[in-house]
């Protein structure tokens, strides 16, 4: 990290990122995925624009920012992705509880390598995934807005709300328009050999921290998001997709295996092939206690799902309708341990399902079921999720 890059107090940021995912056990035995995402990233403490500003008299300086990103992901036995990604924006405060980020410039490049034959048979057996798995040219922008009071000492209910907006590929589909060319989801259009995604994404997240006595806390969270391609393109790109479940979401279940709607993922067939979703909803409260020193502990209920759209050509799942998707929610409970030394969180939460969405109407409660002495039942229904950090 360089904080005086070129005499102007700006800061360059290099940094590297990485992940590592198993599957041990089940008809599927040793599946592992592994990613590594370097990025630089150049930040101004001022709006780099070509015309003048009045200056602001807030005491946060406002910042310009350009991003670098390479992310480089191995789903063993099945394929490689390479994704590069420019960003160009802005950061702004109005005080210490609300930041502002416009970034009007976010594109990205992913393609696949290195497909295997089981891959390959996977895509051409689900049309909906291999249109997800093409490759993406991504050009848009974005808008977020994020309310945080949890830095605020003495409260005892902390707020948190983030609001995420995001469009791309209009440029893209007007220049073909006025070049002769209207885009078309049956005949997309590309860019440099690769079609363009042309879609809408909002989404919002709130959050509440409820402070009690001897520091415990009950923290509750509620998650929207929608998704809609239109134009060049008649399905979210799999990177803009919503998913649920895994340990940050619904943590009764395997990463990404909820949904869509009602539509069963079998994890030991598919592997990390998961299928997302247009609509997301999604619920949690957790009460966090302590129990000594640096161990505390936790109890949690998640609900949730992800959804596509009628208009969707995947039929895969119920699509998303508002007089049903209560009926189509799962849900899990669970406790958690965790080891919190202030600056690191070691997580493990060991979770159930209390309702599976795929089942018939009558049986999608699966609380009768629960029988912690059978070891078939702990082999198919309890999962532990090991995480760094809290959930929300």
């Amino acid at each position: 990290m360089d904080r005086n890059a070129f005499g102007g107090a700006e800061l360059l940021n290099l940094t590297m990122a990485g992940t590592y995912e198993a599957q041990l056990g089940g008809a599927v035995d040793n599946l592992y995925t592994y990613s590594y995402n370097p990025q630089a990233e150049l930040t101004f403490p001022r709006f780099l624009v070509p015309f003048n500003l009045n200056k602001t008299k807030s005491i946060y300086l406002p910042k310009t920012h350009f991003l670098f990103s390479y992310n480089f992901l191995k789903k063993v036995d099945y394929f490689d992705m390479r994704t590069f990604e420019f960003v160009f924006g802005y950061r702004w405060k109005d005080d210490v509880r609300k930041e502002h980020e416009l970034n009007p410039i976010d594109v990205s490049f992913s393609s696949i390598r290195n497909k295997s034959a089981e891959f390959t048979e996977l895509l051409e057996s689900n049309p909906f995934l291999k249109k997800s798995y093409e490759e993406q040219f991504i050009a848009g922008g974005n808008y977020s807005f994020t309310y945080n009071e949890q830095m605020l000492q003495g409260k005892k209910v902390h707020s948190f709300l983030q609001v995420k907006s995001e469009i791309a590929g209009n440029i893209l589909s007007l220049a073909n328009l006025i070049g002769g060319n209207p885009v078309s989801s049956e005949n997309p259009a590309t860019l440099a050999g690769s079609a363009f995604s042309q879609y809408a994404r909002l989404s919002v997240d709130g959050r509440v921290f409820f402070n009690h006595k001897n520091r415990n806390k009950t923290a509750m969270r509620f998650f929207a998001g929608f998704g809609r391609p239109f134009g060049n393109s008649s399905i979210m790109p799999y990177s803009k997709q919503f998913f649920s479940g895994g340990p940050s979401s619904i943590r009764a279940f395997h990463i990404n295996s909820v949904g869509p709607g009602n539509y069963f993922q079998d994890t030991n067939v598919q592997g990390f092939l998961q299928m997302g979703g247009d609509v997301k909803l999604e619920m949690n409260a957790e009460y966090r206690f302590n129990i000594f020193s640096y161990f505390k502990g936790a109890v949690f209920v998640d609900a949730g799902n992800v959804w596509l759209f009628e208009s969707n050509p995947a039929l895969i799942g119920t699509p998303f309708s508002f007089s049903d998707f209560a009926g189509q929610l799962a849900v899990g409970t669970g406790v958690g341990l965790r080891i919190d030394v202030s600056f690191f969180v070691l997580r493990f939460d060991l979770a159930t399902p209390l309702r599976k969405p795929w089942m018939e109407d009558d049986k999608r409660w699966v609380i009768n079921k629960i029988d912690f002495g059978n070891s078939a039942w702990r082999k198919n229904n309890l999962l532990l999720n090991v995480a760094i950090g809290y959930p929300f």
